[in-house]
């Protein structure tokens, strides 16, 4: 029975997992399962479950390096800057022309003809209702009235991304409260990185106050799960992906304030359509590494916020 157990693996092979767990009684049904499954002339390979690895090894200060290319180690962000004496009605004549015979087709805001005038019934702005006008990068064509009160509705940042293609004008920028992101080298490699060494994101954001911006205005929000930790290979990619990070953290777009799609909790501090790593040696999570689609998939994602390279440049201008 002993040489049963002791027998190389061979295909087909049905695995006894949870030979670790606290109580006796799992190490002892995988006793038991063997000795059957053995009795029965079915090969038993014991194996453990995968750990979840969250954090790296302790590193110490001494250990911790700057990035070249990257000034400073720490980002902090302050409650947001109002911009003033642009009406809505302004910022969107930069990026439209406007349409004297409207195509044969809805306006996907408020899916009346463009033909006919707004179907658009929350406050008025001031833009006569059967306006049209085209978005000069993607063509894409709306009423006047709906794009204005699309803009009034948002961010009023001074940019417009459109509600078809999402393509950005101006320089889009988001809600994320006050908070702090540090970034640096710890001497330890990632699973499929094992050729350098880590750079480690560590942000932080205090509970407080929902601003103007926000869902509820007035009303405090949470911060679950802060300081949140995460990783980046130090590698070429690695280290445009962080300085694109940079941009998003300075334009408040890492994070916003809504309702938690893990806990269902509301007014809290959430992600914001830009994945992180935040598992440091494993992936049983599929927020960690081995992923060798991520460094791409982050750089679309934050592409689709409208930060590119050509964004590196604006913020050195």
């Amino acid at each position: 029975l002993t040489w049963f157990l002791l027998a190389p693996c061979r295909v087909p092979t049905v695995p006894v997992k949870n030979l670790s767990g606290s109580s006796p009684v799992n190490p002892a049904l995988a006793g038991i399962t063997g000795i059957l499954m053995s009795a029965a002339g079915l090969p038993v390979c014991l194996t453990r479950p995968p750990k979840l690895v969250l954090h790296p090894p302790p590193v110490s200060k001494s250990d911790i390096q700057s990035i070249p290319g990257i000034s400073h180690t720490c980002r902090k962000t302050t409650k947001k800057q109002a911009k003033k004496g642009k009406t809505p009605e302004e910022v969107l004549k930069k990026y439209l022309q406007k349409v004297r015979h409207p195509p044969d087709e809805d306006c996907t805001i408020c899916m009346e003809r463009l033909s006919a005038p707004s179907g658009y019934k929350g406050p008025q702005p001031a833009v006569k209702p059967d306006l049209v006008g085209k978005l000069v990068k993607c063509g894409h064509v709306f009423h006047l009235h709906c794009l204005v009160a699309m803009y009034n509705n948002g961010n009023k940042d001074g940019s417009l991304q459109c509600p078809t293609c999402k393509t950005i004008y101006g320089v889009k920028t988001g809600t994320q409260p006050p908070g702090k992101m540090e970034y640096h080298i710890i001497p330890h490699a990632l699973p499929g990185h094992s050729d350098c060494k880590t750079i480690r994101i560590i942000y932080n954001i205090p509970p407080g106050v929902q601003g103007p911006e926000h869902p509820n205005p007035g009303k405090s929000f949470t911060a679950r799960g802060f300081p949140r930790h995460c990783y980046l290979p130090d590698s070429e990619k690695g280290r445009k992906v962080l300085k694109l990070l940079l941009v998003a953290w300075d334009r408040r777009l890492i994070f916003a304030i809504g309702t938690s799609s893990t806990t269902g909790e509301s007014d809290t501090v959430i992600w914001n359509e830009i994945h992180h790593k935040t598992e440091f040696g494993s992936n049983l999570t599929g927020h960690g590494y081995p992923d060798i689609n991520y460094l791409d998939n982050v750089l679309a994602e934050l592409a689709a916020q409208g930060i590119t390279e050509e964004s590196l440049m604006q913020e050195k201008d």
